[in-house]
């Protein structure tokens, strides 16, 4: 007997493909199924703070870039959940990061085609049926399943990183864990954090609030010369733009590289409302108490001992090059997170595209094989640019991916959004001379 077939599997719901499956969902000809091994839908909730807000209008919704007249965007969610008016009234485009999560877990109840507590252990290529077999295990049951698909769509997200010379320890928490560990955190006399990021400002602020409550030493080391601000001016936020994505795509991997380490500031810099709160924070705690807080740019950490109940940490002045050392008792790791290949995909790592340093190839429609059969939905930083983590991209990103799966679009995809050009304008009053190493092999003949 011929199994049930669907046309895409998403494994992983995260906001990128809870997005696919709300866009997905009401396509009558199109049927989808998405997996998740977590009980239900929770966006970093070790980060979930009162204060923290997205940095994307909340237009960046799972579908409203797509079809603002979907059941599921964020002002239907408003108006079915009576804050509507509430929202209109306090004038801030900018939703809590905690009603971003309650707005997703809204739309998770009002999908079918969402299956949560099931984890995924293989996947293989089906020659006679021409599909791909998703086998896991239900969580609750333990039941063994297959699923069966024509297209996948990778959306299992990245993980927590941490140097190599960081070692295990009950006082070293990743970011991604920090309010799990807070009260553990203010218990302590001596508290480092270490980022350049969102995260790392989100932390040190929060910790500050309470800095005369505890009585706890607080300490804020980025390897950044400064505390760089995201760079939010409207021709910047071209930049997430269809014609920048062609244009950074058809780069030289090499330009695509160095691009993407010149531009950290305009994807992963801190808020600069953040910035001057934490400022203001400062100076407001400076009035009225004594207290211990320091800030250190240009400072690198090299090496994490443990001895005893501290920490001893090893660090490097970036522009005076020197090593110096000191001690703490708690430490707060904001060190970002890293794409990981799950080890399930790994029977069809031959249908794969991989460069020569083995990294994973994403085509410009965010396939990865060259069937355009297999998808990813968190991956591409080198290929598509500071696009790919951004929330007000993914509706473009899935209304591609859709296009691909159906042969037609069922939204419509811009094409040209910007007012500027990021190449060489195609004017006959713009003629492009010879590339410069054109001219200097030309001259050297």
């Amino acid at each position: 007997m011929k199994p049930e077939i669907y046309d895409l599997i998403g494994i992983g719901v995260g906001p990128f493909n809870l997005s696919l499956a709300a866009l997905s969902s009401p396509l009558s000809d199109l049927k989808t199924l998405f997996v998740d091994s977590r009980p239900k839908f929770d966006w970093h909730p070790g980060m979930l703070l009162d204060s923290a807000s997205l940095q994307t209008p909340f237009m960046s919704d799972l579908v409203t870039m797509a079809d603002p007249t979907s059941q599921f965007s964020y002002l239907n969610f408003a108006k079915q959940t009576g804050k509507l008016y509430s929202f209109y009234i306090r004038e801030n485009f900018f939703l809590p990061r905690q009603e971003y999560n309650q707005y997703c877990q809204w739309v998770c109840r009002q999908l079918n085609n969402l299956k949560f507590n099931f984890h995924v252990e293989n996947l293989e290529y089906e020659q006679q049926l021409d599909c791909y077999r998703v086998s896991g295990k239900d969580k609750v049951t333990g039941k063994v399943q297959d699923f069966y698909c024509k297209h996948l769509v990778l959306g299992t997200g990245t993980q927590p990183w941490l140097p190599e010379f960081c070692p295990t320890d009950k006082h070293i928490t990743h970011s991604s864990q920090y309010l799990n560990n807070k009260a553990m955190l203010q218990s302590k006399s001596d508290i480092t954090i270490v980022g350049s990021g969102q995260s790392a400002a989100e932390i040190f602020h929060d910790l500050l609030l309470d800095i005369d409550k505890f009585g706890y030493q607080l300490r804020w080391l980025t390897r950044s010369p400064r505390f760089f601000p995201l760079e939010y001016t409207k021709l910047t936020l071209e930049m997430t733009s269809p014609e920048y994505i062609d244009y950074f795509h058809n780069l030289p991997s090499a330009k695509r590289q160095q691009l993407i380490h010149s531009q950290k500031s305009l994807y992963k810099g801190i808020n600069s409302e953040l910035i001057n709160d934490i400022y203001d924070l400062l100076y407001q705690k400076k009035l009225n108490c004594d207290f211990s807080a320091e800030l250190l740019t240009n400072t690198s950490l090299t090496n994490i001992k443990q001895e005893g109940q501290k920490l001893a940490l090893s660090c490097l002045h970036n522009e005076l090059e020197q090593d110096f050392s000191f001690n703490t008792n708690a430490l707060v790791m904001a060190t970002g997170y890293q794409y990981q290949l799950p080890t399930f995909i790994e029977p069809l790592r031959h249908k794969l595209n991989f460069d020569e340093n083995g990294e994973l190839q994403v085509k410009r429609n965010y396939n990865i094989d060259e069937q355009g059969r297999i998808f990813a939905q968190n991956l591409g930083l080198n290929s598509h640019g500071l696009t790919v983590p951004d929330l007000g991209m993914v509706c473009y990103r899935n209304a591609i991916i859709l296009k691909q799966v159906l042969g037609k679009a069922p939204y419509s995809i811009e094409e040209r959004i910007a007012f500027q050009q990021f190449g060489i304008p195609k004017k006959e009053s713009f003629t492009p001379s010879r590339s410069k190493t054109a001219s200097m092999s030309q001259e050297a003949m």
